[in-house]
C-alpha cells in the first residue's frame, strides 16, 4: 500500500523507520520530512495543515493510508478532511483533538467521567487568575489552555513566578494559546508516559515511556520538549497501568462516543504517580517526542500493522508482542536551546553511526545542504539504541555520540537516570 506520513520531526523519522519495515508497505512518502528522512523515504512539499491540498496529495498519489504525526494538523481538521475523503486515517478528529488542543475542554472531561486528576480552575482574564493564585499559593501549576508547541505549562515553585506566568500568558507570550488559562494544583510525584490506541471503541495499551523535560542533568534548567526518553517505564507497573486504563482511559473514551465525537488514534496519557495511584496530568492525541523514538525502536515493524487495526476499526482482535528489551534516546540539541539558537552548523560523523535494529540516528531538526547534514531546528537528532537491559541502551546510545563531531550541538549525560 502506499502511504502518507504528515509531519518533519523526530516522532515522523521514527513512524517512517517502523512503517518501512512492514512489507505491507510499497511506497512511503513523508511530507514535507527531514535530512534523515529523506535517506529512507521519499519527501514532499505540502502544507500540512491544509486539509484540502493533503485530500488532492493524495488522489495524485493513489495515498491507501495517512498516518498524522503533529499535534497541528490534527487541530485543524486534517484528518477530518482525509475521511471524509474516503482515505484510511489513523489521528482524531479536530472535536476528539481538543483532549489536547484545550486543557479546559480536557477537565470537562476528566469531570464528566470521574477520571481522577489535579483541582482546577479556568480564567479569561488575568485578575480574577492572580486573585486565584493568591489565595491559593505556591506552588501551583499554571498553564495555556491552547497548542503552544509544548511550552504553555508553567509549574511555579513562588506566588511571584505564578503571577508572572499569568501576566505572560493574558499578555499574549503564547498568543492565541493563553487567552484561556487553567490554573491547577502542583500534584507531586514521578511522571510518565502511557500510550494508548483508540478505534473509537475498543483500546489497546501500546507501550510506557518516561521522558526528561528539563534541558540539564539532574533535572535542572527550564522546560524543553524533551531531551531524551527511555522505554519502558519501571515506575508503570502492571497494576498501575490497569488502574489508568480502568479509571482514566476507558471512561474517557466512553465520554467521547457518548458526545458523538468519538476518539480514533492514539492516546497519550501524561500520568503522575504518587502513593500507587496514577493521576492524569494531560492527554496528548498524537505520539509524544521523544518517546515515539523508543516506542518505536521497540515495536518495529508491527507497529504499521497496529496504526491500520486502529483506523479500520479492529483494535479488538490486535495485539502487540514486545520483546523483553529496553529502548532509549539522547536528544541532541543546538547549544542555546530552548531559548535562541543558531541554524546552519554541519554536522559530522553522522555515517559513521551503526544503523539497524539495535541503533538509529533519528533527525529532529535536520537539512541537507550542498551533500551534508546541517543543524536546522532546536532539537536536531535523537540518538537511540535498544539492549537487553536499560544500562546496555544507554551505553550504545552515548557511544554512537562519541562518534559525532558536532561543536555546536549538546545534550544531557544522564537520561535514564531515574530509572538506573
Amino acid at each position: 500500500m502506499n502511504i502518507l506520513i504528515l509531519g518533519s520531526g523526530g516522532r515522523e523519522h521514527a513512524l517512517a523507520w517502523a512503517v518501512k519495515q512492514n512489507p505491507k508497505c510499497d511506497r512511503l512518502i513523508v511530507a514535507p520530512g527531514n535530512a534523515g528522512i529523506a535517506q529512507l523515504a521519499e519527501t514532499a512539499s505540502l502544507d500540512i495543515l491544509d486539509g484540502t491540498a493533503v485530500v488532492a496529495f493524495c488522489e495524485e498519489n493513489a495515498v491507501d493510508f495517512v498516518i498524522v504525526g503533529p499535534e497541528a494538523p490534527l487541530a485543524a481538521g486534517v484528518a477530518d478532511a482525509t475521511r471524509a475523503a474516503g482515505i484510511l486515517t489513523f489521528g482524531p478528529s479536530a472535536a476528539a483533538a481538543r483532549l489536547e488542543a484545550s486543557k479546559a475542554f480536557t477537565k470537562e472531561i476528566c469531570d464528566a467521567c470521574g477520571a481522577p486528576t489535579a483541582g482546577y480552575a479556568r480564567f479569561t482574564e488575568a485578575a480574577a487568575a492572580r486573585a486565584h493564585v493568591q489565595a491559593q499559593g505556591a506552588p501551583i501549576v499554571i498553564k495555556a489552555d491552547g497548542l503552544a508547541a509544548g511550552k504553555g505549562v508553567i509549574v511555579a515553585m513562588t506566588v511571584t513566578e505564578a503571577l508572572a506566568a499569568v501576566d505572560d500568558m493574558f499578555g499574549g507570550e503564547f498568543g492565541a494559546a493563553g487567552a484561556e488559562v487553567v490554573i491547577e494544583e502542583f500534584m507531586a510525584g514521578e511522571e510518565a508516559s502511557f500510550f494508548i490506541l483508540s478505534d473509537g471503541v475498543n483500546a489497546l495499551p501500546i507501550g510506557t515511556a518516561q521522558d526528561h523535560k528539563r534541558v540539564g542533568d539532574g533535572d535542572t534548567g527550564p522546560n524543553t520538549g524533551g531531551m531524551g526518553a527511555y522505554s519502558p517505564a519501571p515506575v508503570l507497573t502492571e497494576a498501575l497501568q490497569k488502574q489508568a486504563m480502568d479509571q482514566i482511559v476507558l471512561p474517557t473514551i466512553r465520554e467521547m462516543a457518548r458526545r458523538g465525537t468519538p476518539y480514533q488514534g492514539v492516546l497519550y496519557a501524561g500520568l503522575m504517580i504518587e502513593d500507587g495511584r496514577a493521576r492524569l496530568v494531560e492527554y496528548n492525541c498524537r505520539f509524544g517526542d521523544p518517546e515515539t523514538q523508543v516506542l518505536m525502536m521497540r515495536l518495529g515493524a508491527q507497529a504499521l500493522d497496529l496504526l491500520l487495526a486502529c483506523a479500520e476499526g479492529r483494535l479488538a482482535e490486535a495485539r502487540v508482542n514486545w520483546a523483553e528489551d529496553h529502548a532509549l534516546t539522547v536528544v541532541m540539541a543546538a547549544k542555546g536551546y530552548p531559548g535562541a539558537y543558531a541554524k546552519g552548523s554541519v554536522i559530522h560523523g553522522l555515517r559513521r553511526l551503526p544503523e539497524d535494529s539495535r541503533h538509529m540516528a533519528f533527525h529532529a531538526g535536520t537539512a541537507e545542504r550542498d551533500g551534508q547534514i546541517v543543524a536546522n531546528g532546536g532539537r536536531v537528532l535523537n540518538i537511540t539504541a535498544r539492549g537487553d537491559t536499560l544500562a546496555e541502551a544507554r551505553n550504545r546510545a552515548y557511544a554512537m555520540i562519541d562518534h559525532l563531531d558536532w561543536p555546536e550541538g549538546f545534550c544531557r549525560s544522564d537520561i535514564g537516570w531515574r530509572a538506573l
